[in-house]
């Protein structure tokens, strides 16, 4: 299995400490007047997104994870846990509101949407970066709420709530980017 190195490490590699996959976030190479030089990182669980920090040194090695990403059809939520099915082989398959934690808000019945699988068990699933969805409530606009960059709360079909500008109105269906959870545009 492939291994990786202090020179290795730069954003977005993926790493395993401990048997968790791991993604670095932010990193920094340190150089001090004295002794030897090492890197400081951030590293994002895919288990549970949590975020640590770790120093590596010169000798330190680690396994790069088997992590694959598998399209999904988000179907339902029973109650218990969030079910999905494989697109190609129709099998359906169930995670966890833990596992979807970050996803959880965006997601709408018929999603299509990135599982992610580490040495072939589910651990995450990602949402799609860009969404259409519906806006079941907001409050209306006033006369003089024309205030360039003003914003109003909004809550979408799927229960997140995300800043909108004043002209969007209930019933409007917008694009919102996933990642950031911001408000792009109105769909025409």
């Amino acid at each position: 299995m492939a291994t990786i190195g202090m020179g290795d490490i730069k954003k977005n590699v993926r790493l395993e400490v401990s048997g968790v996959p791991y993604k670095v976030v932010d990193f920094q190479h340190v150089k001090p007047g004295k002794g030897a030089a090492f890197v400081r990182m951030k590293v994002k669980s895919f288990i549970n997104a949590k975020v640590i920090e770790k120093t590596v040194h010169a000798g330190d090695k680690f396994e790069v994870p088997n992590i694959v990403y598998k399209t999904m059809q988000y179907l339902y939520d029973d109650g218990e846990m969030l079910q999905f099915m494989d697109t190609e082989t129709y099998d359906q398959l169930g995670l966890t509101y833990e596992q979807c934690d970050d996803a959880m808000k965006w997601l709408k019945d018929g999603t299509n949407v990135e599982l992610v699988l580490h040495n072939g068990k589910p651990i995450s699933v990602d949402a799609p970066e860009i969404m259409e969805l519906l806006i079941t409530e907001t409050p209306p606009n006033f006369k003089g709420d024309t205030s360039s960059g003003s914003k109003k709360p909004a809550t979408l079909e799927t229960g997140a709530v995300v800043q909108v500008p004043y002209h969007v109105l209930e019933g409007d269906l917008i694009k919102v980017n996933t990642v950031e959870g911001e408000y792009l545009e109105k769909v025409k």
